[in-house]
């Protein structure tokens, strides 16, 4: 694959994702599940299944939005290329924390986040139709105690909607961190150590 051909898909719509991939010059095209196609998996369904334990959870997700991303490619007739995907999901005392589902629901999530230390999953799949790799990432990060009416503001600014865990680390949300362990990238959604080296595995020139 040389550098002008080489190409991939992104099946994400995180603009933190594809911020990453530009970041180390990554050339792209979007891969979106549109509501109205055809198949059953037009939209990935990200519930765990029962006793899944998250490093499955966070792993199976990821391969299923590739292979999703690989049979659109044949449905929609698109250029064959490898489709790259990723999931991030939150581990706490166990359970698995994902998106929240409203302003009540993020201020819950960070309610229990506060003051403690938490993992932060990061799966990353590529698949070419034929092959298919996939690598996990797991960082550490601890917040520091946080008032109810920090919790409020933040809620406010509608940052927390649409990322695991209710905050982002390269937001406002950086500010109630003390402290990480692990890759910076694969908290904000993309481990771009590993993504590299999937994409190598791929023939991906970087």
């Amino acid at each position: 694959m040389s550098n002008l051909q080489a190409r991939i898909y992104l099946a994400s719509r995180s603009p933190r994702r594809r911020e990453l991939l530009r970041q180390i010059g990554v050339h792209f095209d979007l891969l979106v599940f549109r509501g109205a196609e055809r198949g059953a998996d037009a939209d990935v369904d990200e519930t765990p299944l029962p006793d899944e334990d998250v490093e499955r959870y966070v792993e199976r997700v990821a391969l299923t939005k590739a292979e999703a991303g690989c049979r659109r490619l044949q449905w929609r007739t698109l250029p064959q290329h490898p489709v790259l995907s990723a999931d991030t999901t939150l581990e706490l005392d166990g359970q698995i924390i994902g998106k929240p589902t409203d302003a009540s629901d993020a201020a819950t999530i960070l309610r229990r986040l506060s003051g403690r230390t938490h993992r932060v999953l990061t799966a990353v799949a590529i698949s070419d139709g034929v092959r298919t790799r996939s690598c996990i990432n797991i960082s550490e990060v601890r917040f520091r105690a946080l008032t109810d009416a920090e919790i409020r503001h933040y809620v406010a600014t509608g940052e927390p909607m649409d990322k695991a865990g209710a905050y982002g680390i390269q937001g406002r949300a950086a500010i109630f961190i003390e402290e990480i362990r692990g890759s910076y990238t694969g908290i904000m959604g993309l481990p771009l150590f590993e993504t590299a080296q999937l994409l190598d595995a791929f023939g991906y020139p970087l």
